[in-house]
């Protein structure tokens, strides 16, 4: 077998163990199903027991989950008390399990055949041509990441109920804040530029009118009001659970004035307040009518745009929109929407998982419209790229000249 052929075999094994899975009531996706193949490449399994190890650190992340893996892991490569038989010798196989496309191979392997076993510890063997040393197999096999550290670099589409509710605490300790703006008050502070002329009579007051220290006065500042318009249509529905319990427990950020949209526009600050994040979810989405709807992009920034930005809501805030961009209104909608939300926004961030692809493109609709109009675009798919998120908020530059390019 041609070492081509043996990646393939590796890929396809790691598919299908994870299709197995997901039958089996596991929120095992591509990406944890690439990290497994991965880590079997790196690792080089001798035998069932350390294939199962990778099988563990990649594609599970609770006690419960991993007795469902090893269950799972037992239909389809065999039994772990075989681990003393070597790699290329293969083992009994229960009876045919699982999904038909594993029940083929499965027979195969039974009649004498390569098993998946073997498929996997020969194309670990010939995927790297360089062996590595002996201290650094005794560093990486051994090692298995915390839940938390695997939770935080999975995709939010794939995490569970119970798998978001353990990033609560992380996301606590993330920071969502925005620049600053000039107030119309002013501070009192030694050195000011300009001299506070009532605070300095006051004092002098207790020195028999005498002043023998100037206050000054500057311009206070104020954090800028955070705006956000959440999408919980049914493509953006497990990013959107995941950004609302964000914001309810990002710490240290400003208090947000929180919308979601799919067909219609719901004002969600009410109900985000004084409650625990599992909780707070449950409410957005008794709120909102239109959960798991369809998507109306540009009809929900017009009304934004007239029932709030209009008053002031919008004006000199940083707005971030959370959608993927799909939506089944007019695009011209959108491009005249966000025109008008661009012109008195301080800033506008768009949160988009799909961008998290290096191959991305504005292709939709929707998104196609509103790109001009963004000051920043970034994935936010996994709360490792949160932070990239952050950045954006907090960032104090504005990106006007960029609007009116686009807009000439």
């Amino acid at each position: 077998m041609t070492a081509p052929e043996i990646a393939d075999d590796l890929a396809a094994v790691a598919a299908q163990f994870g299709a197995a899975l997901r039958q089996a009531g596991l929120p095992v996706g591509p990406g944890r199903s690439e990290r497994f193949a991965a880590a079997v490449a790196l690792v080089r399994p001798p035998n069932r027991r350390d294939l199962f190890s990778c099988a563990l650190a990649t594609l599970v992340s609770s006690k419960d989950h991993a007795d469902i893996l090893r269950a799972v892991f037992t239909e389809v490569f065999g039994p772990l008390e075989q681990e003393g038989l070597p790699a290329g010798l293969p083992g009994p196989s229960p009876g045919p399990t699982g999904p038909p496309e594993l029940q083929a191979q499965q027979a195969e392997s039974a009649d004498g055949t390569k098993s998946r076993l073997d498929i996997i510890s020969s194309a670990a063997e010939n995927s790297d041509d360089e062996e590595p040393d002996s201290e650094d197999q005794q560093i990486l096999r051994p090692y298995l990441g915390s839940a938390i550290e695997r939770l935080a670099g999975t995709d939010f589409a794939e995490l569970s109920d119970a798998e978001l509710a353990q990033l609560a605490a992380a996301m606590r300790r993330i920071t969502l804040a925005v620049p600053n703006r000039r107030s119309r008050r002013r501070d009192t502070r030694r050195g000011g530029r300009r001299i506070d002329v009532r605070s300095t009579l006051r004092q002098a007051r207790r020195t028999g009118g005498h002043a023998f220290r100037l206050i000054g006065e500057e311009p206070a500042e104020r954090p800028r009001r955070l705006v956000v318009l959440c999408d919980i249509s049914g493509s953006m529905e497990p990013y959107a659970r995941a950004m609302i319990q964000l914001l309810y427990c990002a710490a240290g950020g400003a208090s947000a004035e929180v919308f979601s949209f799919a067909t219609r526009l719901t004002r969600l600050t009410t109900a985000l307040a004084r409650t625990t994040p599992a909780a707070a979810i449950a409410r957005a989405a008794q709120a909102a009518p239109d959960w798991h709807g369809g998507t109306r992009l540009g009809e929900a920034l017009k009304e934004f745009n007239d029932r709030y930005g209009r008053r002031g809501m919008a004006r000199g805030a940083v707005v971030l929109i959370i959608s993927d961009g799909w939506d089944t209104g007019d695009p011209e909608i959108v491009r005249r929407e966000m025109r008008r939300l661009s012109l008195v926004a301080f800033r506008i961030v768009w949160m988009n998982p799909r961008t998290k692809s290096a191959s991305y493109e504005p292709l939709a609709g929707g998104m196609a419209a509103a790109w001009p109009y963004c000051d920043a675009v970034v994935s936010g798919h996994t709360l490792e790229a949160v932070s990239h998120l952050a950045a954006a908020l907090a960032d104090p530059v504005r990106r006007r000249a960029m609007v009116a390019a686009f807009t000439t």
